[in-house]
């Protein structure tokens, strides 16, 4: 499942990077959580759950059906 979420993750980052910010996957766990650090413009956006959350995870759901929820990490 890692593998699947990274590729999804590089199909989710340009998104990022045109607003300032980035995503650097910290783990999948087997439960279906997967963890992530947004960086740059992102992580101190006062939107960035929105993104996390409608845009991120919305994504990863659809694209890798094993994952349950996205999570953010300092």
């Amino acid at each position: 499942m890692k593998t699947e979420v990274e590729a999804a993750i590089q199909q989710v980052r340009p998104m990022l990077q045109r607003d300032g910010g980035d995503i650097e996957l910290v783990s999948v766990e087997e439960t279906g959580v997967v963890k992530v650090r947004l960086k740059g413009a992102c992580g101190s956006c006062p939107m960035s759950t929105m993104t996390l959350k409608m845009g991120v995870e919305k994504f990863l759901k659809q694209h890798v059906p094993a994952v349950k929820e996205v999570v953010q990490v300092a």
